[in-house]
């Protein structure tokens, strides 16, 4: 019998597939069952809120935890009337820059260490804001002497506190045309208004506009001292009239960079001073 030759070995490939792991090996449902949980949460905790604090708090609390971009508005700044013919709360359109910004007719945040105690604060010295205001216009109102002046003196809520604007027009100047001289009129209205605000402890923060009138080179002077001045002066006259020298937090001149009537530069109502008195330590009492 013949032998047979020497074949080859057959080759034999297994070829294993192994299928996907099983859904429920993952981790993913865990994660959306978390945030289901925590939204469910913070749900019932805000209807535990809405049924146990009273309205008041329930502002508090919409203050504290308010967006931190405040919109500021412009191109109207109010009328004549009380407040501007508007309320003290009201929005207000006048063109802010700098420490001026922001008003309380818009939801805003009140600072890093604030919270609904302090925004209860808040309120009570708004109150006694508007109090002031009142009083002032009221006053003015019932001297033959000051009357006219009424028109020209405006109340807005900011950031820091009320302002009080006192405007120039062409029948009312606070200062002899280029100098730092008070006169007449405006020595009689800052008295008015030194006589109630003495009576609250706020610190004072006064701030000088002018227009944007130009200068010879031979003046020796311009319109950003000029500014300074007219605030530094309308400071030394409010303590001459019984504010304490240690309530001003602070004097500046901003020229005509801050127009009242941005559409024309050279309008006499750019010509101002802006006296804020600043938020208190109401929230501490």
């Amino acid at each position: 019998m013949a032998a047979r030759p020497n074949l080859p070995r057959p080759i034999i490939v297994k070829k294993v597939v192994e299928t996907g792991h099983a859904a429920h090996h993952g981790g993913a449902w865990k994660v959306a069952y978390a945030d289901f949980v925590t939204a469910m949460m913070a749900f019932f905790l805000l209807m535990w809120l809405l049924g146990a604090t009273t309205e008041k708090q329930r502002k508090a609390l919409a203050d504290y935890f308010a967006p931190t971009i405040v919109q500021a508005k412009q191109d109207t700044a109010g009328s004549t009337g009380l407040f501007g013919g508007a309320s003290l709360v009201d929005v207000d359109k006048y063109p802010h820059e700098a420490g001026q910004t922001g008003t309380k007719a818009m939801t805003i945040p009140r600072d890093a260490t604030g919270g609904p105690r302090e925004a209860m604060g808040r309120q009570s010295e708004r109150a006694k804001f508007q109090q002031l205001a009142k009083a002032l216009m009221r006053e003015v109102q019932a001297k033959a002497e000051l009357r006219r002046l009424a028109r020209n003196i405006r109340f807005t809520e900011t950031r820091e506190g009320l302002r009080i604007d006192i405007v120039d027009d062409a029948d009312f100047s606070m200062f002899v045309l280029g100098t730092n001289q008070l006169t007449p009129d405006a020595s009689r209205l800052f008295a008015q208004i030194a006589e109630l605000v003495a009576g609250i402890p706020n610190q004072l923060m006064i701030r000088g506009h002018t227009d944007a009138a130009p200068w010879s080179a031979k003046s020796g002077t311009n319109n950003w001292r000029l500014s300074v001045e007219r605030a530094e002066v309308t400071r030394q006259y409010l303590e001459y009239r019984g504010i304490a020298s240690n309530r001003f937090s602070r004097i500046e001149g901003v020229a005509d960079r801050e127009p009242y009537v941005p559409s024309n530069r050279f309008d006499p109502r750019n010509r101002r001073i802006s006296i804020t008195l600043g938020w208190g330590v109401a929230a501490e009492d």
